[in-house]
């Protein structure tokens, strides 16, 4: 541990990094809130110039802006010490990270590079190995064929020998078991969207004297992948619950087209499980047209529920677990619009990839709000930023041209 500085002056800065307010800094810990206690003890890790950082998911908890911050910070840090993190963010290993240690087939190797570089590598040493397996298996089935054929001929008996010796030093190597399993997620949708999908129109709406939602209006068009964004999560939330019919707005009016047909991913799925004794099958059996249990077991068999698991009671699943039956459910809809509200937490790195890519193909319109820089980056062509006053500012464009215009304001 290096001390120099200002110590108290340095805690703020870190604290003010990390999305913790002036205001809050001399509240006690046991009267703070659980998202800000998170952070504080985050900031403790960082504090003090340590030779040895360890940090174990740290963005969770984190918003987009307070990610940006650790980010850079850990690239400022990398003369001063030694960082290891473990992190499910995919944008921030790749930002920050040089080498990347996996953990898989009983073994751990390092690889120079950022996780795509390690993701990428690792793909191509097994496309290797199954190719290698393949023209081994080949050679194998031809020496074997030719030893039939020509062992009980004379002339052709030494051919046959000396074939045999090089089959015995061939050998198909055993792809190793991998841990890693990722689910199935594709969204399809029963028919498309005709030219009226959405209009929000001067919606507001109050909750604890709390202005979340101020006149807020924008249309939805036909192809719009569009991210919610901004430090005002409560007010993402509320609009899902607005535009889902969950909640009534103060003023204003939402208007669905006629050709559309929504299915929601709340960030709160509790209602869903809560208080529920259905076995896993049971639960998704009455989303499903198909009520027959062979469908609906080699459905959540590809959501990685296999064997005795659809037995379980939906009241024991795991965080993970409820979103993947959550996410099964979006699916079976057939719905032409998406809404989903934090879809990416309790996932491991293996499901997010799936859910991203299901997105990514998704033909229909999407509303998303996450913490998932990747997700928001190769999903979104439109982001609606929900400002703490309650407005918006909606603009076209990928999330990092997002980022890249609110930098220029903050610098103009």
């Amino acid at each position: 541990m290096r001390t120099g500085g200002e110590p108290e002056s340095d805690a703020s800065r870190i604290l003010q990094g990390l999305g913790v307010p002036v205001e809050l800094h001399n509240d006690r810990m046991a009267d703070t809130d659980g998202r800000i206690k998170v952070k504080v003890l985050l900031a403790q890790a960082l504090f003090g110039q340590p030779d040895i950082i360890l940090l174990d998911e740290p963005t969770n908890n984190l918003d987009i802006e307070s990610i940006n911050w650790l980010e850079n910070f850990i690239l400022d840090y990398e003369d001063n010490g030694l960082v290891i993190v473990v992190s499910h963010d995919r944008h921030f290993l790749n930002t920050v990270c040089t080498h990347i240690v996996d953990i898989d087939y009983g073994k751990i190797r390092m690889y120079v590079g950022n996780y795509d570089f390690w993701y990428e590598s690792s793909q191509l040493m097994q496309n290797l190995i199954r190719s290698k397996n393949k023209r081994n298996e080949e050679k194998i089935a031809e020496l074997q064929a030719f030893i039939s054929r020509f062992s009980a001929n004379k002339a052709k008996s030494k051919q046959a020998t000396a074939r045999r010796r090089l089959l015995d030093k061939l050998s198909v190597e055993e792809m190793p078991a991998s841990s890693r399993r990722y689910p199935f997620v594709g969204f399809t949708q029963e028919r498309e969207v005709g030219k009226d999908i959405l209009f929000v129109t001067d919606v507001s709406k109050t909750v604890d004297g709390v202005k979340l939602l101020d006149k807020v209006s924008f249309i939805v068009n036909r192809g719009d992948k569009i991210a919610f964004v901004g430090e005002n999560e409560v007010a993402q939330t509320t609009m899902f619950k607005i535009l889902m019919g969950e909640l009534e707005p103060d003023e204003g009016t939402v208007k669905w087209g006629v050709s559309t047909s929504q299915s929601y991913f709340p960030k709160d799925n509790s209602e869903y499980f809560d208080g529920h004794d259905e076995t896993l099958v049971d639960w998704l059996r009455q989303f499903s047209e198909k009520k027959d249990d062979v469908y609906l077991r080699g459905f959540l068999g590809r959501m990685l529920f296999s064997g005795e698991d659809v037995f379980k009671s939906v009241k024991v699943l795991s965080g993970g677990e409820k979103v993947r039956c959550m996410l099964s459910r979006m699916m079976l809809s057939g719905a032409n619009v998406i809404l989903l509200d934090q879809p990416t937490n309790h996932l491991d790195m293996e499901s997010i990839q799936a859910v991203n890519k299901g997105l990514i193909a998704f033909p229909g319109n999407i509303l998303l709000a996450s913490h998932d820089h990747e997700m928001l980056q190769s999903v979104a062509n439109r982001i609606i930023e929900f400002r703490p006053d309650g407005t918006i500012c909606d603009r076209l464009g990928t999330y990092d041209e997002y980022l890249e215009y609110q930098a220029a304001l903050k610098n103009s």
